[in-house]
Formats: C-alpha cells, sequence, structure tokens
C-alpha cells in the first residue's frame, strides 16, 4: 500500500476517533474526499506530497499534506476552533498505519481564506510526516 493511503486512513481514524472533534462538527464529518453536499463545518483531506526518505536499506517517505476544515460561520471562529482540535489530535501522534511505520507527524503552518464569495470559511492545516515500510 502506498505510505500516502495508509497515512490518509490513519489520520480520518485518528479524527472520527475524537469526541471532541465531532462535537465541534456536529457529526462524522471527516472526509478523504467530501461528497457534493455534504454538510459544514467538516474535514477533508486536500493535498499530498511525498518524497523518497530512504535510508540503508529501508525504504521510506517524507509526506507533506494538508487537512482543510470547512465553515459555514461568519468570520473564522469557528473554523480555527475546529483546526485547533485537528492539530491537538494529530500533532506527534502515535498512529498505526497499514505496511508503514509512522516515525513522525508534526503541525507546521495553518492559513485561513473565505471560498465561494465568502460563503465558508476554509482553514488549511499543514503536516509533515516520515514513514518507513515494514518489511
Amino acid at each position: 500500500m502506498s505510505p500516502i493511503i495508509a497515512l490518509r486512513r490513519a489520520i480520518v481514524a485518528a479524527l472520527l476517533g475524537d469526541g471532541p472533534l465531532i462535537a465541534l462538527l456536529g457529526g462524522a464529518h471527516v472526509f478523504d474526499e467530501a461528497p457534493p453536499g455534504a454538510p459544514a463545518p467538516r474535514i477533508s483531506l486536500s493535498e499530498a506530497q511525498a518524497r523518497d526518505w530512504s535510508q540503508a536499506g529501508s525504504p521510506g517517505a517524507e509526506q507533506f499534506l494538508v487537512i482543510t476544515v470547512w465553515s459555514q460561520q461568519r468570520g473564522g471562529r469557528e473554523a480555527l476552533d475546529i483546526a485547533d482540535r485537528v492539530v491537538a489530535v494529530l500533532n506527534e501522534a502515535q498512529l498505526t498505519l497499514q505496511g508503514h511505520a509512522l516515525i513522525d507527524l508534526r503541525f507546521q503552518q495553518m492559513a485561513t481564506r473565505r471560498e465561494q464569495n465568502g460563503r465558508f470559511a476554509r482553514c488549511d492545516i499543514r503536516f509533515r510526516a516520515t514513514t518507513e515500510a515494514l518489511n
């Protein structure tokens, strides 16, 4: 399995398993890709990049990923509150990945903006992860 897919599955499971986050979202609104008409607030996994991080015969990957929070409330408070909880759940988390070992998962950056003519507040949360393939 791809290290990107393995990490994404583990992240979705971790977010769905966090009661306070699900309460902030008003339900299990965490998606790899949100279906059309998905309720807001919601979380979706956005961009992912990976590059070789192999060392001494041990295949590995360095990944950069973006998790996006969408909110329809005016202002950015709801989106930022949810984003803060996502960081609390995932930063330095010890996640179990299928076929890979997670070495490190760290929060890097957060950015907000308005989308669709101000209809949505959007908050992009950037993480960096390193993984090694299990032999």
